[in-house]
């Protein structure tokens, strides 16, 4: 699984926003994997962010 994928499933299991370095320790990846991995998944449309440095999966 890689890190786009533990962003995604952390976020679904979490069901709320959470912010990068969350995601990084509930998924145990480190925090620039999560960033960059946050940063695709927003360009692709997967990710949004309803609150500052808070993200979430889009519905």
């Amino acid at each position: 699984m890689d890190a786009n994928e533990k962003v995604i499933q952390t976020l679904k299991s979490a069901g709320k926003p959470m912010k990068a370095g969350e995601i990084a320790e509930a998924a145990g990846v480190d925090k620039k994997e999560v960033e960059k991995a946050i940063k695709k998944l927003v360009a692709e449309g997967k990710l949004h962010s309803p609150q500052r440095c808070f993200y979430d999966i889009k519905k």
